[in-house]
């Protein structure tokens, strides 16, 4: 019981931040393709760790 009461509030406040987190995206202007190149170096550099094991 003591879990379901530490856990419900964290589940309910990480989907409050999430939906917060989502309007404000819609409402902002970002650059897509920075992010996207963002994204795409990190998948890549952890891709690169995966394939050789160094880093």
């Amino acid at each position: 019981m003591i879990r379901f009461v530490i856990i419900l509030p964290l589940i309910v406040v990480t989907w409050l931040l999430l939906v917060k987190a989502i309007s404000d995206l819609k409402k902002a202007n970002i650059d897509w393709t920075g992010v996207a190149t963002f994204v795409g170096f990190i998948v890549l550099a952890f891709w690169l760790r995966h394939i050789t094991g160094m880093g």
